[in-house]
C-alpha cells in the first residue's frame, strides 16, 4: 500500500507512470475516499443548515407570536377607538385650551406704555378694546398657520412643511405688493385691495405652491429634503421680488409694507379685513375638519388611500387650496409670520395623538397658543425702541423649534 502511494504521488508529478497498475490503483481509492469525504462534508453542511433552519424558524415563530400579542395588546389600548386613546386625547385637549386660556390672559392683562410694560387691566376702554382687537387678530392668524401647516404636512407627508417654508407666506406677500403696485398705476385695478387684498394674496400663495411642488419633485417622487430646500429658493425668491415692487412704490405706502413684511398684530385692524380673514380661517379649518378621515389615509400612503376608497386625485388639490386660503388669510392680517405653521402640528401630535379629527382643531389652537403667546411676550422684552416686530418673536422661537425637528426628523441624501 505504502508502494502504491508512493507510485500514485510519482505519478502526479511524472505522466509516463499514470498508466502503472498499482498507481491506477491508488488513485481509484483517493478518488473514492475523496468523493466519500466530499459527501460527508456535504451531508454535514446540509444537517447543520437544517437545525439553523429550524432554529430560526422556532426563533421566528416564537417572535412573530409575541409580535402578534404585542400588537393585539396595542390594538386594544392605543387604538383610534379604545377609551385609553380616547382619554388621552380628550387629556390632551384639556391642556392645549388652559395653555390657549392662559397665553388670552396673559395678552389681555399686558402691555406697554412710554414708561415700558405695564400689568393689569386698563382703566380706559380704549386700551382694553386694542387689546381684545390684537388678540383676536393672533387667534385667527396662528389658527391658520397652525391649520394650514398640517394640511401641508398631511399632504406632503412631509414632518418639515410649513406655509414659510415652503414659500406660501411669501407668496402671498408678493400678491400682496404686485396689487398695491397695480392699484396704483391703474385706478381701474382697486378693487384688488377690497379685503386687504385677500385675492391677490391666495394667488400668490397658490402659485408659490405649485412651483415648489413643481420643482421639489423628483422622478415623479416628492422628496422631502428636495421639497424643503426648494420653499427655501422660492421664499426667498418671492421676498425679493416683493422687495422690487415696493421701489416702485410712493415712500409712505413702502414704509407701511415694509413694517408689514416684518409681521405686526393689528391693534386697530380694518374690520372688513379681520371679518373676511375670519370668515375664510372658519371655513376652510371646518371643510379641513370634514375630510379629516381622508386625511388620516392620505398620511399613509397613496395606494393605502386608494384601497380604503379615498380619491387621492380630487383630495390632493383640495387640501392645497384650503392651505392656500388659510396661509393667505393669516398673511393678509399680520404679514409673513415665520415657523408658526411648522412647530404647532407637532405640539398638536404630542399632546393629543395622531388621528386628524383631533389634530385639525389641535393644530388650530396650538398655532393660536404660539402666535398670542409671543405677542404676550414681546410686550415684556424692552427692545430699545418700543417693541419687537412679531415676525421677530416668532422667528427667534420658531428657529430654535426647527433645529429640533432636523434633529428629531434628520433627513439623508438619497
Amino acid at each position: 500500500m505504502d508502494r502504491g502511494r508512493r507510485l500514485g504521488s510519482t505519478a502526479r508529478l511524472d505522466p509516463r507512470l499514470a498508466d502503472h497498475r498499482v498507481a491506477r490503483g491508488t488513485n481509484r481509492a483517493r478518488r473514492r475516499c475523496g468523493n466519500a469525504r466530499a459527501r460527508r462534508r456535504t451531508r454535514r453542511g446540509d444537517r447543520i443548515a437544517a437545525c439553523r433552519t429550524r432554529s430560526r424558524g422556532r426563533r421566528g415563530a416564537r417572535r412573530a407570536r409575541l409580535g402578534e400579542v404585542a400588537v393585539s395588546d396595542a390594538d386594544r389600548t392605543s387604538a383610534p377607538g379604545s377609551w385609553r386613546h380616547a382619554l388621552s386625547r380628550a387629556l390632551g385637549m384639556i391642556t392645549m385650551l388652559l395653555l390657549l386660556a392662559g397665553a388670552i390672559a396673559a395678552r389681555m392683562l399686558v402691555g406697554r406704555d412710554a414708561d415700558g410694560p405695564t400689568f393689569g387691566l386698563p382703566d380706559r376702554s380704549e386700551i382694553l378694546s386694542f387689546r381684545l382687537t390684537a388678540t383676536v387678530s393672533a387667534l385667527v392668524a396662528g389658527g391658520s398657520l397652525g391649520a394650514s401647516g398640517l394640511l401641508l404636512q398631511t399632504l406632503l407627508r412631509n414632518p418639515l412643511a410649513s406655509p414659510f417654508i415652503l414659500g406660501l407666506s411669501a407668496g402671498a406677500g408678493l400678491g400682496m405688493s404686485v396689487a398695491a403696485w397695480a392699484a396704483m398705476s391703474t385706478p381701474s385695478l382697486a378693487w384688488l385691495l377690497a379685503g386687504g387684498a385677500l385675492l391677490p394674496a391666495v394667488i400668490g400663495s397658490l402659485a408659490a405652491l405649485a412651483l415648489v411642488v413643481l420643482i421639489g419633485r423628483r422622478r415623479g417622487v416628492l422628496d422631502a429634503l428636495t421639497l424643503v430646500l426648494a420653499g427655501v429658493i422660492v421664499s426667498s425668491l418671492a421676498g425679493a421680488l416683493a422687495l422690487l415692487v415696493q421701489q416702485f412704490l410712493p415712500l409712505e405706502t413702502r414704509g407701511r409694507i415694509s413694517l408689514w413684511m416684518l409681521g405686526r398684530i393689528p391693534e386697530v385692524a380694518d374690520a372688513a379685513v379681520l371679518s373676511l380673514s375670519t370668515i375664510v380661517s372658519v371655513l376652510s379649518i371646518a371643510l379641513a375638519w370634514r375630510l379629516a378621515r381622508a386625511m388620516d389615509a392620505a398620511a399613509l400612503s397613496d395606494a393605502e388611500a386608494v384601497s380604503v376608497g379615498v380619491d387621492v386625485r380630487r383630495l390632493r388639490p383640495a387640501l392645497l387650496g384650503l392651505s392656500a386660503l388659510l396661509a393667505a388669510s393669516a398673511t393678509a392680517l399680520c404679514g409673513p409670520l415665520a415657523f408658526v405653521g411648522l412647530v404647532g402640528p407637532h405640539l398638536a401630535r404630542m399632546l393629543c395623538g395622531a388621528t386628524h379629527r383631533a389634530l385639525v382643531p389641535a393644530s388650530l389652537m396650538a398655532g393660536a397658543l404660539l402666535l398670542v403667546g409671543a405677542d404676550a411676550l414681546r410686550q415684556i422684552v424692552d427692545a430699545g425702541r418700543g417693541r419687537l416686530p412679531i415676525g421677530v418673536v416668532t422667528a427667534i422661537l420658531g428657529s430654535l423649534a426647527f433645529l429640533w425637528l432636523l434633529r428629531r426628523f434628520r433627513p439623508v441624501w438619497p
